[in-house]
């Protein structure tokens, strides 16, 4: 992912990131300070706000509008975890997406993103720069004329979407790699990285199942739209398939680590079985010279020219007796 770097939200603009008046034609920036903007657009355009939860601004000129107290205390409220509620013609939501800095595309922190739907305006807020919306505003600078609230939350749900696609497919190249590595060359891969992979995939499916959660809220509800029922299914499908993907990669995570871990069990089983068969080997020698390390008399060749080589012969031919014992046994793998 490319990063983009936001408008800055500081002096004239007041809490506004980036606005756009979009009609079949094309999209007009808006330049005008947050609190002299209404939710009216022009006739036959929409509007889009995308403004800053970090700006005061921001919250007064919500606390100030005209808008259902619970759709306000939704999108002022501390709390983020993702839900929608549907008041009249404004539908409001939370979904989950990954911060960003301006200098990396995507963090392994999750930010959230709260959307404000109204008829002829869509409002987006965040308290940090997020991706998705990032993506969504490439596309509308590209060309994208999103001129209609349903065709605004179809691009809007492409970004989220198209996020948790892209951490997706790095995350499934990061785990057939590793997979390859460990399967056809033998190198386990870095147990932190895997760490690091579940991470991000719980991250993601825990995003998507909430996100699917929020969809089909939105599906059942009789008093949404119905011409933004289209894009809803449409998404549903594709949070599904994401979701789907998420769990894949955990399944295959697990696998791998199980493999990683059967081929250390062998090989501390190799390495046991060898030490097993070295101490066999080497206990009768270790009894002989023991025998004849006592300081006692009547010791045997004590006394003889050759009583050195005679124990060295006793210590390998009690070895070899080992030896032939133990093979016939079948203690030595084939």
């Amino acid at each position: 992912m490319n990063a983009a770097v936001e408008p800055a939200t500081v002096g004239a603009r007041r809490g506004l990131v980036w606005g756009f008046d979009i009609s079949a034609s094309g999209a007009e920036p808006i330049e005008t300070a947050l609190p002299d903007i209404t939710f009216a657009a022009p006739p036959g355009m929409l509007r889009w706000l995308h403004v800053s939860l970090a700006d005061q601004w921001t919250r007064r000129w919500f606390d100030d509008s005209a808008l259902p107290a619970d759709v306000r205390e939704l999108l002022l409220s501390v709390d983020r975890h993702q839900r929608a509620l549907v008041d009249g013609d404004a539908i409001a939501f939370i979904v989950h997406d990954f911060e960003r800095d301006f200098d990396t595309p995507a963090t392994a922190q999750m930010g959230a993103l709260t959307v404000l739907l109204l008829p002829g305006c869509v409002v987006t807020a965040r308290l940090h720069p997020l991706c998705a919306i990032d993506v969504v505003h490439r596309r509308i600078q590209a060309g994208a004329a999103p001129a209609t609230t349903a065709a605004a939350l179809d691009l809007l749900l492409s970004g989220v979407t198209q996020v948790a696609s892209e951490v997706s497919a790095d995350l499934t190249a990061t785990v057939q790699a590793a997979e390859d590595a460990l399967l056809d060359d033998g190198h386990e891969p870095d147990a932190r990285a895997l760490l690091v992979v579940r991470k991000r995939s719980i991250q993601v499916s825990r995003q998507m199942s909430g996100l699917r959660a929020i969809l089909a809220r939105l599906e059942d509800d009789d008093a949404v739209p119905r011409e933004l029922l289209p894009a809803v299914a449409k998404h549903a499908q594709r949070t599904a398939a994401v979701e789907g993907d998420m769990l894949a990669i955990q399944g295959n995570v697990r696998l791998l680590r199980e493999e990683m871990e059967m081929q250390t069990a062998t090989r501390t089983s190799d390495n046991l079985y060898l030490l097993s068969i070295l101490s066999a080997l080497l206990l009768p020698a270790t009894l002989v010279t023991g025998i004849f390390g006592m300081n006692t008399g009547g010791l045997p060749w004590t006394t003889a020219a050759h009583g050195t080589a005679l124990a060295m012969a006793l210590v390998a031919g009690s070895a070899a007796a080992v030896f032939l014992w133990l093979r016939a046994r079948g203690f030595f793998r084939q």
